[in-house]
């Protein structure tokens, strides 16, 4: 029997070739408990599509309408973010810049950006590391959903979001819209170059070597074989001294062989000849 008040038809079927769908093209692995979640986000889009059941939309999925499966993926990504989430890992980056500073350039990697919270919070460090507006820092910022790149590369956010910080950072780095919301200074935006990736693909679009790559609450949706799978292409793209950032509720024990404890969330190679430096 189907729940009360759900409005279209979704059984455990449909359930589960949304779950072999989402983890064959993005490694996303579903547990059962996202059963309504699944629900709840794809709803919307029968609605847009005025469809009946889950059914005849997994049909529409199935028959390879690429817009479709995009705005699907988008769909099952979440993108819970904030400016300086986990605050220790900016200070770490700031202290590795700053002691590093002779090195030249720096480069980095924020390969779950969502809608640029974490990227921007990164220039920002780099900006206050070398007491500039245009360190020599480049960042690149992937994510599989487009809705929350395009937020990124146009870099507005709400006044509540801005609170949070200082307002010594809010008048340094932002500028007051008409609207009352908040746009990064362009110097910012220029030092980041947004772009679609999907961790899985056998073919990434970015380049080390890396100083430092942010992979953070990402891993918690992958299983360990996925988790593994990424984590051995990372290594050969980060410098010999390069960090590795993760979440607060992952670890990288699994992958040992590769990277190895190094702060609180924070890993660097097990084997420093292991990076390539690729591109030097």
């Amino acid at each position: 029997m189907l729940p009360l008040n759900r409005e279209f038809e979704f059984t455990h079927a449909d359930f589960e070739k949304i779950r072999t769908m989402i983890y064959n093209y993005a490694g996303i692995a579903l547990s059962e408990s996202k059963h309504d979640m699944v629900y709840g986000r794809l709803a919307k889009r029968l609605r847009a599509l005025n469809l009946k059941t889950f059914q005849q939309y997994l049909q529409v999925l199935e028959r390879g309408d690429h817009k479709e499966f995009e705005l699907f993926t988008n769909s099952m990504t979440t993108n819970l973010t904030s400016f300086f989430r986990e605050s220790h890992h900016f200070d770490t980056l700031a202290k590795y810049l700053k002691d590093k500073r002779s090195n030249g350039s720096f480069n980095v990697w924020c390969s779950a950006s969502s809608t640029g919270e974490e990227p921007y919070s990164l220039a920002i460090t780099a900006c206050e590391a070398f007491d500039s507006l245009r360190p020599p820092v480049k960042i690149i910022a992937t994510d599989l959903d487009t809705n929350v790149l395009e937020v990124g590369r146009i870099g507005i956010y709400p006044g509540d979001e801005i609170k949070k910080l200082s307002p010594q950072r809010v008048s340094k780095f932002f500028n007051l819209q008409a609207d009352g919301k908040y746009q990064l200074k362009q110097e910012l935006r220029d030092m980041i170059t947004f772009r679609r990736l999907n961790l899985i693909e056998p073919n990434w679009t970015v380049r080390g070597p890396f100083d430092a790559i942010f992979c953070r609450n990402v891993m918690i949706y992958f299983d360990k074989e996925t988790q593994y799978k990424i984590l051995q292409r990372f290594a050969p793209l980060m410098k010999p001294e390069g960090l590795l950032y993760v979440g607060h509720s992952e670890n990288l024990y699994h992958a040992a062989e590769f990277f190895k404890l190094q702060g609180k969330t924070v890993y660097e190679l097990a084997k420093p000849n292991a990076g390539l430096a690729m591109g030097r």
